[in-house]
Order: structure tokens, then sequence, then C-alpha cells
């Protein structure tokens, strides 16, 4: 027989790996435990035999996983590893992102807030494109929209992939590969020779460059406090929505243009992406933590020889039915079973909804009515940009007012003190579609500045609304937040997506003025929703199984 040798202690080591691994004794476990025999004293150093014939019967056993092989002998068990462990050297340590200077976090805020910016732009400028794509395609109003409703799905799809992905690998490299996919695919789309090119090109391009949904806000956690990360993450919101309303001016123009056309609305798109690109990968550096920690324990390796220097995402690994479950399955059951996860975000997503179809309402009111011409027709996108400014301020206030609270009471706030803005804005939000849709029906008697005015109060109530209910469910679910969120984006997306398709028919047939009602309606149906859960919202999270107390 041929003998390997292992120490002693490493006996106890597998039988416990065993036992555990299988719960119960299996049969290799068992050839283990009759295969070790003792056998000599070497220099005081217990040894045992393992019988290689035992070894090359059990093969088929998981547990050979175990065994050193070639004849090696086992390696002694290393020490406690607690020591070789590396982490931050204090909450002043340089190297910590919070601890960055000011002109890093302002570098690193304009990469990500202009990724966003780039992806909200593509999103909403292909829309000026849908009445020459009819002519060109000889398609109807709802196939026309598609282009716009398919990017928008990819929305819902890609931030499960890349959201785990981020906490995987890193911030940068999600967001580089994020932005070069969506720049080759807006190509893809302004050199498509047919219609189905178009939709692939277009739901690959909102799929695989959706990375800045979710890291923007990602790296507002990775390199701010939470005093200072919520008034960060309210800009970031203004950047998403702002970019939506600037791109339907942008897109207007193009189109109106006859030297360029449709399909240089995609082709800015992807200009506006290469520098993204280039921001992405020259100007942005990490900032997740645990992968920071990874780059400092490999550095210390190479630079002392010691392997034995660690990170603890270094042991982290990520399986596919690990994404399936906690970002798809998990975050649907929560939707569905949590009334505040479910109301919230119903009442987030139809708020999304309506930012995408007024993509074509506006146009409907100023071109369509007012005789506008393309491009000048989109212009009072300007004032439901205003109205989102002025939004982002109120938010502001209400997140430094907060913060001056918690730092007096010395405790951490309830989740429905997040709830006044939502008020205000449930109700400027109505105010505002009613205001727009009566005076604009009516572009014989009505000057068109009323009409932009209702726009104002629609971009504020949107504003007011979609931020501060996001900050809601991460107060209330603080352990299930990632879980909470995806159940959010997955719903908004849908409602992004399907509200274009029929809101031109809708305005169309019912009349603006009458079609404004019926979404009037709807928002004021939403009102009591922050009122009741401000009354009754600590009571249903007493009661749940998942939120905060």
């Amino acid at each position: 027989m041929n003998y390997a040798v292992i120490p002693a202690t490493t006996t106890t080591l597998i039988q416990q790996i065993a036992e555990e691994k299988h719960h119960q004794e299996t049969p290799h476990s068992k050839a283990i435990e009759i295969a070790m025999t003792r056998d000599v004293e070497d220099n005081g150093v217990n040894k045992y035999s393992f019988d290689q014939d035992v070894y090359k019967s059990a093969r088929n056993f998981n547990d050979t996983m175990l065994i050193v092989g070639e004849n090696k002998d086992f390696p002694p068990l290393l020490p406690d590893r607690e020591p070789y462990c590396v982490s931050f050297c204090g909450i002043d340590d340089p190297y910590h992102p919070y601890n960055y200077p000011f002109y890093k976090k302002a570098l690193y805020v304009t990469t990500v807030g202009f990724s966003t910016f780039s992806l909200s732009m593509g999103s909403a400028m292909f829309a000026s494109a849908a009445s020459e794509l009819k002519q060109i395609f000889h398609i109807g109003t709802s196939v026309a929209a598609l282009p716009t409703a398919l990017f928008i799905l990819g929305f819902a799809a890609g931030p499960v992939i890349y959201g785990p992905m981020s906490e995987l690998v890193g911030r940068k490299p999600v967001l580089a590969l994020s932005t070069l996919g969506y720049v080759c695919f807006e190509f893809g789309t302004a050199a498509a020779k047919d219609l189905q090119t178009i939709m692939i090109c277009r739901f690959f391009a909102g799929f695989i460059g959706s990375a800045p949904v979710v890291i923007p806000a990602a790296v507002m956690v990775d390199i701010f406090d939470s005093k200072t990360r919520g008034i960060g993450v309210a800009c970031f919101g203004s950047i998403l929505f702002g970019g939506v309303m600037i791109a339907p001016i942008f897109g207007g123009f193009i189109v109106k243009n006859q030297a360029l056309g449709w399909r240089w609305v995609s082709y800015m798109s992807g200009i506006i992406g290469c520098l993204s690109l280039f921001l992405s990968v020259f100007a942005f550096q990490e900032t997740f933590h645990p992968v920071l920690l990874a780059k400092k324990a490999q550095y210390i390796r190479k630079n002392t020889g010691n392997w034995g220097i660690y990170a603890p995402s270094e042991n982290i690994s990520l399986e596919l039915k690990e994404i399936v479950v906690n970002n798809i399955l998990r975050p649907l059951k929560l939707l569905f079973t949590e009334p505040i996860v479910f109301l919230i975000s119903l009442y987030n997503s139809f708020i999304y909804g309506i930012l995408y179809s007024f993509l074509t309402v506006i146009p409907l009111i100023f071109t369509g009515r007012y005789g506008w011409s393309g491009g000048v027709g989109e212009l009072p996108y300007l004032s439901m940009l205003l109205g989102v400014l002025s939004g982002t301020a109120i938010n502001v206030t209400f997140e430094i007012r907060n913060n001056k609270m918690s730092e007096r009471l010395g405790s951490k706030l309830d989740p429905e003190l997040r709830l006044p803005p939502v008020m205000i804005g449930s109700v400027t939000f109505v105010i505002g579609i009613f205001w727009l849709g009566w005076t604009g029906d009516y572009p014989k008697h009505v000057h068109w500045i009323v009409p932009t005015i209702g726009a104002f109060f629609i971009g504020n109530g949107l504003m007011l609304i979609f931020l501060p209910t996001m900050n809601y469910l991460i107060d209330c679910y603080v352990t299930e937040a990632a879980t909470a969120l995806a159940g959010l984006t997955f719903i908004r997306s849908s409602f992004g997506a399907a509200f274009p398709l029929f809101t031109q028919q809708m305005f169309h047939n019912l009349t603006i003025k009458w079609a404004a009602t019926l979404v009037g309606c709807l928002g004021v149906l939403m009102i009591p929703v922050p009122f009741v859960f401000l009354k009754y919202g600590a009571y249903i999270r007493g009661k749940s199984k998942f939120a905060t107390g």
C-alpha cells in the first residue's frame, strides 16, 4: 500500500466538514474514518496514514475534494484568519470614500449623473421620431411607440442583473461596460435598415445600458454619509427626470431638420453616450467599499509576499439561482403581500407612466392644437423641467429639516416623516393635470402661457411624489430595501412602457380635456395614499414580517 501522511488535527477537520456538508454518514466519510489509522509518532507530532486504495475506491464521492492529491502531504492548518483580514483604518481613513476630497466626490457625482442624463435622453428622444417612422415604414401609432416602450422595458430587466453584479465586481466595470453596450446599440438603431432591427436594438440599448438606473444611487451611498446622501439622491432624481424633458426638445429640432432626420436622433444619443463612456472609463474610479478592500489586500499581498492577507469580499460568489430568487421571486412576493410596498409602488409607477405619456401629450397640445412647428412645440417641457427643479428644492428642504430633527432628538425618525412632500405633490400634480388639459384644448380662447404654467405644476408634483415614495420604502424595509426597490422597479418600468402605447389614441379619441380628466381622476384616487400611511403606517409596519417596526 501507498500512504499519504495527514496531520491528526486535519482528521477532525475533514470529519467536521463531511458532517456539515452531508448531515449524515456517507459511504466515503465512513471510508475515511476506516482508512485513517494511527501510524507513528514522528518528532512528537501525531500522524495518520491514509489508504490510497480507499482513495481510489471513493473517487465518485464529493468528499475526495478534501484530498490534496498526487501523494502530497496534507498541509498544516493555518492560524486564525482574523488578523489577516484587511479593513479601513477608522472613520478618518483617507482611503475610505467618505473621506475623499470634495473635488473627487464632485467629479464622481458628475460622471454618474451624466450617465443617467445620457440614458434618460436616449429613452425619450426617440419618441420624436415616431411620426417619421409611421410614414417610412407604414405603421400605426402603437407600433411607432414601441421603440420607446421596449427601451423602458429594458429598465425592468437590466437592474436585476446589474445591482448584484456591481456588489460583486464593483461599480466602475459595470457602469463602463453598460455604457459601452448602450452606445453600440444606439448606433445600431441609427444604422438600422428595417423596423425589426430598430425594435431589437432599442430593447437591448435599454436592457444593456440600464446600469445608470441603479449605479448612481449606489455610488451616492458609497461616498456620502446618511446625512448628505438624501440630498444627493434628490439631485440624481432631478437629472433622471430632467433628461426625459430635455430630450423631446432636442429630438423635435433634429427630426424637423430635413438634412438630419430620424436617424440622427439615435446618432445624437450615441454621441452623448460616448462622452458618458469617456467619463466612466477615465474620470470615475471604484467606490464600492468591499471591492476597495479587496484591492487593498491584493496590493499588500503583492508588495509583502504574505499570501494570507485577504478581504471578506474575496470569499463571496454569485450564482444564477441566487440572482433569480433574491432579485425576481422575492421582490414579487414582497410586492403582492406587503400593502405598503404595493400601494407605494403603484403610486410611484403611475407617476412614472405619466412622465413618459407626456412625451406624446405636450406635442399634441402645442403642435396639434396651437399649430407650433416641431421642436418649438416641445419647448413647454422647459416649464415642466422648472417644476421638477422646484420639487427637488422642496425635497432637499424637507431632507435638511429631517436631518436637523434627527440630530436634535438623537434618534432615527419614523419613515412616515418622508411623506409630507408626497402630500403636497399629490395635490399639485392633480391641479397641473386638470389645468393643462382643460386650458390646452381651447387654443383660440386661451393664451399658450396658461397651459404651459399647468405643465409646471405637473413637473412639481412628479418630483414631490417620485423620490419621497422611494425613500419611504427604503426606510420602511431597511433590511429588505434592495428587494422592495426591485419590486418597485419591475412595476414602474411596466407602467412606463405601457403608457406611451395608448396615450396618443386616448387623448385623440377622448379629446385632450376629457382624457386629462380621466388621468386627473386617477390622480385624485391616489391622493389619500400618503395621508393613510402617515396615520396608519406605523401600525401596518408593526403587523409586517419584513418592515421595520
